[in-house]
């Protein structure tokens, strides 16, 4: 089987990321073209041997990507389109069939109850996404939150499967020598309480709750953020603010798998971690969430299907937090204690196992074999190819 990956863009992301991991173990010869952006993780598919090809999309209405995409598959010989991303997912769908290919399938990563990709959820949000969407053989939901979504949105139920995002377990484990080197690397001193917050630093994400409840919480806490993003100086002012400046780390994007970058990656610096915090309200799966148990850390999370659509008893040591900086640090103030004033061993939890990402590779050759076995009806006669366009 060959395939071709079609993503809006190639930067430090969650959809990224699990992008170039799932490619690492799926049995398939998969190729990967790049709307926008090729970005680091790019750089990462490239050294893994994948190839990656930048369409040079300038803008949201660049019609003109159209038929360079559908030539690009067309070239490819592939026999299966799989796209990622809303942008993606419109283009890719749409240039598949002009390609003839009929087996395309799309993997849903971020819809929101109320935004998807930072995007407000507009009628014309949505129209536009279900009119691409019955272009495709099957629609993957990384959660069943995200599959009871995509039907209340109106997407027929026997085209969603349900893909959960993966994590390698063996990386996340937790190395008690990473924990101390990347402490000292990072200038942490001994003995501190070390918040940690693992996302891209956007007003969504509400990393500014963390802040103001390391305020409440004594002068051994610190608060180490992982991401980058627009919101690093509101934060870092934020930060200032609040007096807590000389207690805040930001570390900038971090890769999740080895990639040449200087410093350590995430499994690293989630060992240098004592909890971890997701304060964002909305959230498709929580990949942060369930990479913190993986790494044996207690988690305190706003939203996250991925731990709330398991049993409680597979997820412990997670607690969901509703409410802002007061309950965040009230929280955090709770586990310190009930930890002990010596960090004791790391397991990880249950459900850190359920999303082992060999079980998520296996799961999406599933879906591509039963779409290959049901392909599409052939597109109808492909319009006239436009010559131009205008960025958004």
């Amino acid at each position: 089987m060959k395939a071709l990956h079609v993503i809006t863009g190639l930067g430090v992301g969650g959809a990224e990321q699990q992008l170039r991991l799932l490619l690492r173990h799926l049995p398939v010869d998969c190729d990967v073209v790049t709307l926008t952006n090729p970005g680091p993780v790019a750089d990462g598919l490239l050294a893994d041997g994948v190839n990656v090809v930048h369409l040079g999309m300038t803008g949201n209405r660049d019609l003109a990507a159209l038929p360079r995409l559908a030539r690009l598959i067309r070239t490819g010989g592939y026999d299966l389109v799989h796209t990622h991303l809303y942008r993606a997912c419109l283009y890719g769908r749409v240039a598949a069939r002009l390609a003839g290919v009929r087996a395309v399938v799309a993997t849903e990563h971020s819809l929101g109850d109320s935004q998807m990709e930072g995007r407000p959820l507009t009628p014309g949000v949505r129209a536009l996404y279900l009119a691409g969407e019955r272009l495709g053989s099957a629609t993957v939901a990384v959660s069943p939150t995200v599959a009871d979504r995509l039907k209340r949105w109106g997407v027929p139920e026997p085209r969603i499967e349900i893909v959960p995002n993966g994590i390698d377990l063996a990386r996340f484990r937790f190395d008690p020598v990473a924990r101390l080197r990347t402490r000292r690397r990072l200038g942490l001193p001994e003995g501190a309480y070390v918040v940690g917050g693992v996302g891209r630093l956007t007003a969504a994400k509400r990393f500014d709750v963390l802040v103001r409840a390391l305020a409440r919480l004594p002068g051994d806490c610190w608060l180490l953020l992982v991401g980058g993003g627009p919101q690093e100086h509101l934060l870092r002012r934020r930060a200032h603010e609040a007096g807590v400046a000389d207690r805040v780390l930001l570390t900038g994007e971090r890769p999740y798998l080895p990639d040449g970058s200087p410093g350590p990656d995430l499994p690293a610096l989630a060992a240098a971690m004592d909890v971890l915090a997701s304060p964002s309200p909305e959230e498709a799966f929580g990949l942060a969430a369930v990479e913190g148990l993986a790494s044996g850390l207690p988690v305190l999370y706003a939203s996250c299907p991925a731990i709330e659509d398991l049993p409680p008893r597979d997820a412990p040591t997670a607690r969901r937090v509703t409410g802002g900086a007061g309950e965040f640090a009230r929280a955090l103030t709770e586990v310190r204690a009930a930890g002990g004033p010596v960090p004791g061993p790391r397991l990880a939890p249950d459900a850190a196992g359920h999303y082992c990402v060999t079980r998520s590779a296996a799961r999406l050759m599933d879906v591509y074999a039963t779409t290959l076995t049901h392909p599409l009806s052939p597109a109808p006669q492909a319009p006239q190819a436009p010559q131009g366009g205008s960025s958004a």
